[in-house]
């Protein structure tokens, strides 16, 4: 999302107290390592602990759980790219003859992946048979969802590959691989598992619902209408039902909009766009694309959906706060009512929001709005300058709100807090680059892919926790803008 601001003073001595009200119960589930997860919804389910992040629904061994503290406090967290889907799913639950508790308690256990047990089932596994592939393969999979837990989506998928080829017909080994690589925004690589696993298992409800979340991200709406409908045919669910009828919004209102495609990009746009408008779109957003690339060390894996709206039908479809200009909710959504070419206000919003789909996918959704905003807006070309001797001011006089707290979703923040929060990512961000490079920032967000927060990243990278970083990013300010 985006909109250009220059901050003033009516709201600075308020943003602090109001960004707390933005703030959502929460648990925290303490290892006996010592590491702590906040969670929502954490529950005790068997010999598991099952939870929920920005990263979904995920589980650990219970053996490795110490206690879990109630009602603690946690930013909201509806990342753009999650909230493309609207689901809360986890990998559906295997059915074996195995004793799969007792092979999860052998496989993970103190922490860590008891890596001589692996080999040694996979040993037998390959000497023996049938029971012996079975435990084998559970094992590999207690291995996944333990790396899943983690936030290490790469080494879950690895494990969980080595469980189907134990178990080649097992339908939840196939939907799990769909899942991780969901989770990693790689819609087809998922749909190639999901509809191996609904040659096996037809009628299953998580082939339906993963099906629907892969057409969905892979721009297709109407097909994700299709899987979801069936899903809640077959067992009904409020998050499905909610993602439904996102996906029927987003169907109902590009039935007649026309198409084109570039190399990176999928458009759609109504008709009061012209032809002409929508190619030269297609060739901003290319130019753009090998700009940010180049700067990210990255190249997102899917095609990148990209929606040209009407006013009316972008705020009808979005249901945005009147303070967004346009949305990356996984795919691009800007108004271009009449506009008739690509001008410069145009081509940097476009920019800013196709920086939020390199970050989404790169991160797999996990990077901190602050960073998604502050990263999107350098990106664009903004500076610090004009709001410099504000921020300061806030900084000085103690009002300035931690990043902790702009961590989660902005859009039920007031317009005036969202000011300050753009404001103070930019700030942020742009002290990051200017002292470390672009190289810092490569780092920061290649650590919050492999499962740290984003507090963990900057520390690993920076060697500064977040008041260091905001104190830093103060003195820089002074340094830079000061009179």
């Amino acid at each position: 999302m985006r909109r250009i601001y220059k901050i003033g003073r009516a709201f600075c001595l308020l943003a602090a107290v109001l960004l707390f009200a933005a703030i959502a119960h929460a648990d925290t589930i303490v290892l006996k390592n010592g590491r702590r997860i906040v969670a929502f919804n954490v529950v005790e389910i068997g010999n598991k602990v099952s939870y929920e992040t920005s990263a979904g629904q995920l589980s650990i061994p219970k053996s490795i759980v110490d206690h879990i503290e109630k009602g603690g406090l946690m930013p909201m967290m509806d990342s753009p790219a999650a909230a493309a889907a609207s689901l809360n799913l986890s990998p559906p639950a295997v059915d074996s003859m195995a004793d799969a508790s007792e092979i999860d308690k052998s496989a993970v256990h103190d922490n860590a992946i008891d890596l001589a047990y692996l080999a040694r089932v996979e040993e037998e596994a390959r000497s023996g048979g049938g029971k012996s592939a079975e435990r084998a393969a559970l094992a590999e999979h207690a291995a996944a969802q333990f790396m899943a837990s983690r936030g290490d989506l790469i080494h879950a998928l690895a494990y969980e590959r080595k469980a189907l080829n134990y178990a080649p017909e097992q339908p939840a080994f196939l939907l799990t691989i769909g899942y991780f690589y969901l989770r990693q925004s790689q819609f087809k690589e998922s749909l190639d598992y999901v509809e191996k696993a609904r040659r096996i298992s037809p009628n299953n409800v998580e082939v339906f619902k993963l099906a629907g979340w892969a057409y969905y991200g892979m721009n297709r709406p109407e097909q994700a209408v299709k899987e979801w409908k069936r899903a809640q045919e077959i067992h009904p669910e409020s998050d499905v039902q909610a993602a439904l009828e996102k996906a029927q919004r987003d169907k109902n209102e590009e039935e007649n909009y026309k198409e084109n495609e570039s190399a990176h990009f999928e458009l759609r746009y109504n008709g009061a766009a012209a032809p002409t408008l929508a190619r030269e779109v297609l060739h901003v957003l290319e130019g753009h694309y090998a700009q940010i690339q180049s700067e990210l060390n990255y190249s997102p894996p899917e095609p990148i959906g990209v929606i040209l709206y009407t006013q009316q039908a972008f705020a009808d479809i979005t249901n945005a706060p009147g303070w967004v200009g346009a949305l990356n909710d996984g795919r691009i959504r800007v108004p271009v009512q009449g506009l008739s070419s690509v001008d410069s206000e145009l081509s940097r919003v476009l920019r800013h929001e196709l920086t939020h789909s390199f970050i989404q996918q790169k991160t797999h959704s996990r990077a901190p709005t602050w960073i998604q905003e502050g990263l999107a807006q350098w990106m664009e070309g903004k500076r610090s300058d004009q709001n410099a001797g504000v921020l300061l001011q806030v900084y000085q006089d103690g009002q300035a709100a931690s990043l902790d707290r702009l961590e989660g979703s902005w859009m039920r923040l007031p317009e005036g807090v969202v000011r300050y929060a753009y404001a103070w990512s930019l700030a942020n961000m742009e002290y990051i680059v200017r002292t470390g490079g672009m190289g810092d920032v490569q780092r920061i967000l290649d650590r919050i892919s492999a499962g740290s927060s984003g507090e963990e990243a900057v520390k690993s990278v920076l060697r500064d926790d977040y008041p260091e970083l905001m104190q830093g990013t103060a003195e820089y300010l002074k340094k830079n803008y000061g009179r």
